[in-house]
């Protein structure tokens, strides 16, 4: 009976992380939003797309009083952009540091980005990583960071993915196992 209700728990938690419906909703706290971008060489061939593709997916989550980072992981992962969402201006900040970048070298450094990413922000965040390079991503899942990539759902596309990653999981989990269980 217990294992089977924390298995019922973790589910719903899981579930409602990657449900992105209160991301949508008017009334919602703030969040802070990650996007961590591959910008290995292979990410020239899809720069285009991934750009149209994000700056329509920021468009739909980002609302005022929302904090945002923006990654680029190349050789070495670097933050691009940061600030908080005021107002279209930095809407189009945001978008515009993603549009700007460029591809270079053969590896990306997402590991790096990603546990950035995980140690910067507490509460909740919405965690965007593309990966154009599937070397780099093979790389992360095997690497010591995968445990980082535990709470993942990907949407792949043409030359490259879009994966939302449900960073820090672990210690959410594990209180909501253990207030459950009081």
């Amino acid at each position: 009976m217990k294992k089977t209700g924390i298995s019922v728990l973790i589910t719903m938690i899981f579930l409602a992380v990657f449900n992105l419906s209160p991301l949508y909703s008017a009334d919602r706290s703030s969040i802070n939003v990650n996007v961590i971008i591959d910008t290995s060489s292979s990410f020239t061939a899809v720069k285009q797309v991934i750009t149209t593709w994000l700056s329509t997916r920021l468009d739909r989550i980002l609302q005022d009083g929302d904090k945002v980072t923006v990654w680029s992981a190349g050789p070495s992962s670097k933050i691009i952009y940061t600030g908080t969402i005021g107002g279209q201006p930095d809407r189009e900040a945001a978008k515009k540091s993603i549009r700007d970048l460029t591809g270079e070298g053969t590896n990306a450094d997402l590991s790096g980005a990603l546990r950035s990413a995980a140690n910067a922000r507490s509460g909740f965040s919405y965690t965007l990583l593309v990966s154009a390079s599937s070397t780099s991503l093979s790389s992360l899942l095997s690497g010591p960071q995968s445990n980082l990539m535990r709470f993942s759902r990907v949407e792949e596309f043409s030359g490259w993915r879009a994966i939302v990653v449900g960073l820090n999981m672990d210690a959410r989990i594990k209180r909501a196992a253990a207030a459950f269980f009081q």
